[in-house]
């Protein structure tokens, strides 16, 4: 590998910048920058006909993964046999990225709205498809897309299969709808069976969100970044049911959630700081103005999470056990996370858009001739399985595994071996 290589145990990493249009209608307007970082195994440095792997990650809004070394999640299997590209996908990491502080930069919330609506799916795949004609000689490549990162892929499928040798989904294959509200219908009830799991196992958190709630809301507790601790943002912890160790996650931050000063009861300063840590709404405000949009075609979403919510009264706050929400996004959000507030007015004008494009093409999927494989995990709460099965009924060839095995975080709990998996379905080994 070039000078410029990093070396780790058992691993060479590379970076890589590439221009792309903000707009690919405007092809000489805005430029920005996407970053992507190779990897390969020390063994296969030298193999120019080493096939590549791109990694697309889920969210949308969300960074792809920083190694440290070899060990974990799905990378050593995946070396074995293939040069690896993580891409940061535009807005993220390292490629142009899109926080509070470079949006305020854009102008006016219009403009704020304008620009972000660059940051979808169809042109993730065709900034994919900018770097692949560059770095892989014009080769077609195998593309494993975790949660968003499938929904991507999806897109893949529909509009540049001939970038593609395979494609391998990860609790990511996407509802094929037009707004987010049959996702939501379909997602809350989930979200409400993880927390009837999550008070089986943990009874005594009946009562301790009980006591928790009810200080919340008689008193000022507040974060070091100044802002409230309310409620309903402490019950978004309920995020974190959707992977392997959410419920441990929760409980534990629960267990120290309160400390005895002078006899009387406080928020633990621990508390208020991992709460904080594991709502990450304020660093990755891409995640929160675009949640709803990646379903959109042609429609607005007009804040279907909130909307729907009234659907569901279980969620009531004078309910008992009091439920904790899911991945949610809800219109509140802009007022009290700090980070969002300034970008309020422009998830307004996004969350009303109603001339999206079309993310998916339903006929070219249905001719589709990419070797294509699935993991849909049974009990994912953040990616219905109906709608997965559904999506998968539309897309020719596709080998599904159904597993109960996994939540919905299955290549990074166990990567080594779901890869193999569907590596082997891929290639008709399994």
């Amino acid at each position: 590998m070039p000078n410029n290589s990093v070396k780790l145990p058992g691993l060479l990493m590379k970076k890589h910048f590439f221009e792309v249009p903000l707009n690919y209608d405007q092809p000489n307007g805005t430029k920005i920058e996407v970053f992507a970082r190779e990897l390969v195994a020390p063994d296969n440095s030298n193999k120019a006909d080493l096939p590549w792997m791109l990694y697309l990650q889920g969210g949308p809004g969300l960074q792809s993964p920083r190694p440290e070394g070899l060990a974990g999640m799905w990378m050593p299997r995946a070396l074995k046999d293939y040069r690896v590209l993580l891409l940061d996908q535009r807005g993220t990491g390292l490629s142009t990225p899109q926080t509070h502080q470079t949006i305020a930069a854009i102008g006016n919330p219009k403009a704020q709205a304008d620009y972000l609506r660059n940051f979808r799916a169809d042109n993730i795949v065709k900034d994919c498809e900018i770097i692949r004609k560059q770095l892989a000689a014009g080769r077609p490549w195998t593309v494993l897309g975790q949660s968003f990162g499938g929904f991507c892929l999806t897109t893949y499928l529909s509009y540049a299969p001939e970038g593609l040798s395979g494609a391998i989904l990860t609790g990511g294959l996407q509802p094929l709808c037009t707004d987010p509200d049959p996702v939501y219908r379909a997602t809350y009830p989930l979200v409400l069976n993880k927390n009837r799991l999550f008070y089986e196992r943990y009874p005594e958190d009946i009562q301790n969100v009980k006591n928790l709630l009810a200080h919340l809301n008689e008193h000022q507790c507040i974060f070091a970044s100044g802002e409230r601790i309310s409620a309903r943002r402490f019950l978004q912890l309920g995020l974190n049911f959707g992977v392997l160790s959410g419920f441990e996650k929760t409980h534990y931050l629960l267990e120290e959630a309160m400390v005895q000063i002078n006899g009387k009861q406080q928020i633990s300063y621990k508390f208020a700081h991992d709460l904080n840590g594991q709502l990450g709404f304020n660093i990755n405000p891409l995640y929160a103005i675009l949640h709803e949009s990646i379903y959109c075609q042609n429609k607005s979403s007009r804040w279907s999470a909130d909307r729907l919510l009234a659907e569901f009264p279980q969620f009531g706050a004078e309910r008992s056990p009091v439920m904790f929400t899911g991945e949610m996004v809800y219109r509140w959000m802009f007022d009290e996370y700090a980070c969002l507030r300034p970008l309020k007015e422009a998830a307004e004008i996004l969350a009303n858009y109603e001339d999206w494009p079309e993310l998916y093409d339903k006929s070219a999927l249905k001719k589709n001739t990419v070797p294509t494989v699935a993991a849909v995990y049974c009990d994912d709460m953040y990616v219905d399985r109906t709608l997965s099965e559904k999506c998968a009924s539309n897309i020719n060839g596709i080998k599904l595994w159904i597993t109960n095995e996994y939540e919905h975080d299955g290549i990074r709990a166990d990567g080594d071996r779901v890869l193999d998996r569907l590596l082997g379905m891929l290639h008709g080994t399994v």
